[in-house]
């Protein structure tokens, strides 16, 4: 069995191509064989993954965009359904996998307690993938604001500046003037 990732070598969007990433490191760390097959140059893989996304998995616009996961011809899953199952710890049942011998899988510490909802833990990956993006935002904003400062910074020292030259004005023609009244 093969896993087929679906990419787009030449994607204008760096969000895109760091998911990409994500996926392919993760699964070169794994050691997980998989085939990287680009829709950008490549009109029939393009097709193929379009196709077989099933209907219920594509976004309103009713074109996925990559990274898009298949094994053989099963569909696997997007970025974010591969997120939630690597911070699950379940990336080889996600991809449909016998996990390696000595594989062991992490029990959530609520289930180790006896927790009787085990399902709580299923929103973990959701709550991680939106601190992920709350963190992205905030970095994003930190950036702007940085950038912001500097700006106001720039202005405020070349208004010194402005200051100081009509200052400077100001005392040579005091001077200008200091010296015409003693002639």
């Amino acid at each position: 069995m093969v896993i087929k990732v679906f990419l787009a070598s030449s994607s204008g969007s760096t969000a895109i191509k760091k998911k990409q990433q994500d996926v392919l490191g993760f699964l070169e760390a794994l050691k997980i064989e998989y085939a990287s097959l680009d829709i950008a140059s490549n009109e029939e893989n393009r097709m193929w993954m379009r196709e077989n996304v099933p209907g219920d998995k594509k976004p309103s616009n009713g074109i996925p965009l990559p990274p898009q996961i298949f094994n053989e011809e099963n569909y696997c899953g997007d970025y974010d359904t591969f997120f939630d199952a690597k911070e699950d710890n379940v990336v080889y049942e996600f991809l449909g996998l016998t996990p390696p011998p000595g594989f062991k899988k992490e029990v959530p510490e609520e289930e180790q307690n006896g927790d009787p909802h085990p399902e709580r833990e299923k929103g973990a990956g959701e709550n991680s993938r939106e601190k992920e993006v709350m963190e992205e935002e905030a970095e994003d904003k930190q950036s702007e604001d940085e950038t912001k400062a500097a700006f106001s910074e720039q202005e405020a020292q070349e208004g010194e500046d402005e200051d100081y030259d009509k200052e400077e004005e100001e005392l040579q023609q005091l001077e200008e003037g200091e010296e015409g009244e003693e002639d």
